[in-house]
């Protein structure tokens, strides 16, 4: 490199939307160059046009915007080293690959379809895979085995061909990797693999990351464990154009599994357990399916970014709660896990629920108005944040394989079940419900007259006002009221301090549903 000055790079390619691996990829270079004081740079690899999808790259971006995650240079943001879509560099890769077929690094093969899948049937019916490397290329066409003036014959006549990278079998290949140490695998397992296509002048990935890399100064390459085999390649890749000397570090990042049962982290995982896989909804353009995403299912950035973040890192000590900055300070890749990291998603809740509890009420209210409006109830942001007020450190049930279980408010969307009452009075009473049964006995439609009647003496019905004169009617009363009081209120077990709900409910409402409550519940 030109400088020493760190810099990283995200390169997705725009074929759907993007997993939460991949995020989670992004991340850890983003902590990296900001720790570091270095540079951030988006690319998109879209050589593979087939499977090209229309919108994916500006979901991308959108991701990126919606966490925060900022890029220093690259599509869309500018830079010096553009441009950063590889479908623009095309003329750029034609220069290299010719270098290494000058070079003897690289040749050309003509090989069709149907000879190379002739050949993997009858390796297959040996028992055995076939692999286009040193011990079959001699019986392939190509430029290899075909007389030079046959292969100058193909190339002026426009046969379709591939460049293969030439492998030397027998050498030990040495990558270095950050987080697993040096890894060493043996060229003789390798392939020569496909660097350039003629069928649409586009390199394929191995050649154009290496260029691209090289040419736009990246330092460190931090990629999933997934690319790890190919990284043997992509070193001989360095050696073959002579930029040994200038090769990024490497880093391939455990995998994120399944949260039960063994593999990698799927959408059908988040299908069968109920958790998005993907950061924004997306909405398939060929199927018009339709996939959670984090955001529309209420997750915060912050929470999100936070929960990706120990997910195969873990900065030592107890802290969980950890700002960007405080990621950015504290990230390291050698800390980074060589295993797989279990996708813990019922951990993401209690993440979502940290980082809710650090917002005021009011900013919860927006999102609650909204679902309270699918409800068909309209109401005012400084109602919804009082009832957020009362609310939020309830517990509400969900259902898993393994049945009911659980947990803490942990979106503004579990409200909704909880509150219901504070919007809409009961029409109707259990009789079979355990609590109605054991706090309404036959003395109880008398005592809640009595507390009606005192009631609608009060002019201040604040929790103030109320508590007031309330607590001593049941200093001289005796009469226990609050159990049977939420019974009139509710209608079932379950709610705020009473006081507090019959201030939101008003004078008016509070009379009306005891009125209710007395005249009907006869058990």
């Amino acid at each position: 490199m030109n400088s020493m000055k760190v810099r990283v790079r995200f390169a997705p390619s725009p074929t759907g939307p993007l997993h939460i691996g991949g995020v989670r990829t992004a991340l850890y270079n983003y902590l990296f160059a900001r720790q570091h004081g270095g540079d951030f740079i988006f690319r998109i690899e879209d050589t593979d046009r087939t499977r090209f999808v229309p919108g994916a790259e500006e979901y991308i971006l959108e991701t990126f915007r919606w966490l925060g995650i900022q890029f220093d240079e690259g599509v869309s943001f500018g830079g010096d080293h553009g441009p950063y879509r590889q479908s623009e560099r095309k003329e750029l890769y034609k220069v290299y690959v010719q270098q290494l077929l000058d070079q003897g690094w690289a040749y050309y093969a003509f090989d069709t379809a149907e000879e190379l899948n002739a050949r993997r049937e009858e390796a297959e019916a040996q028992g055995e895979k076939f692999q286009y490397d040193a011990s079959t290329r001699s019986q392939m066409r190509n430029s290899l085995t075909l007389a030079q003036e046959e292969t100058e014959r193909l190339l002026q006549e426009g046969h379709p061909y591939v460049v293969r990278f030439l492998i030397q079998p027998g050498e030990d290949v040495h990558v270095d990797d950050i987080i697993r140490g040096d890894v060493c695998i043996n060229s003789s397992i390798l392939d020569d693999k496909v660097l350039w296509k003629s069928a649409d002048q586009l390199p394929t990935y191995h050649l154009a990351n290496i260029v691209d890399d090289h040419l736009m100064e990246v330092t460190h390459v931090i990629r999933g464990e997934e690319w790890l085999p190919s990284a043997p390649l992509h070193v001989l890749l360095y050696r073959a154009f002579g930029w040994e000397d200038t090769m990024p570090r490497f880093a391939h990042l455990p995998l994120l599994l399944k949260p039960d049962g063994k593999g990698k982290l799927s959408k059908r995982d988040g299908d069968r357990l109920g958790f998005p896989v993907f950061p924004l909804e997306w909405h398939n353009p060929e199927t018009g399916e339709v996939s959670s995403g984090y955001r529309e299912s209420g997750y915060l950035p912050e929470a999100v970014i936070n929960f990706l973040a120990l997910l195969g890192w873990n900065p030592g000590g107890d802290q969980e709660i950890l700002s960007m900055d405080e990621l950015i300070e504290k990230f390291n890749l050698e800390k980074c896990s060589k295993n797989g990291a279990r996708f813990d998603y019922v951990k993401g809740f209690w993440f979502n629920r940290e980082y809710l509890l650090q917002r005021p009420d009011a900013e919860w209210a927006p999102d609650f108005v909204r679902i309270l409006a699918e409800q068909g109830i309209e109401t005012t942001e400084e109602k919804a944040a009082e009832v957020v007020s009362m609310m939020k450190a309830k517990v509400i049930e969900y259902q898993t394989k393994d049945g009911p279980k659980k947990r803490n408010i942990s979106f503004v969307r579990d409200l909704w079940p909880l509150c219901r009452f504070f919007f809409v009075a009961p029409t109707a009473f259990d009789p079979e419900d355990k609590f109605i049964r054991k706090n309404w006995k036959p003395e109880t439609a008398d005592e809640m007259r009595q507390l009606r009647d005192v009631l609608a003496t009060i002019d201040d019905f604040s929790v103030e006002g109320q508590k007031a004169v309330v607590d001593a009617w049941v200093e001289q009363s005796g009469i226990k009221p609050w159990n049977a009081w939420r019974v009139c209120l509710v209608g079932e077990g379950q709610g705020p301090d009473m006081y507090g709900l019959s201030a939101f409910l008003g004078k008016e409402e509070v009379l009306r549903r005891m009125d209710f409550a007395i005249q009907t519940l006869k058990l």
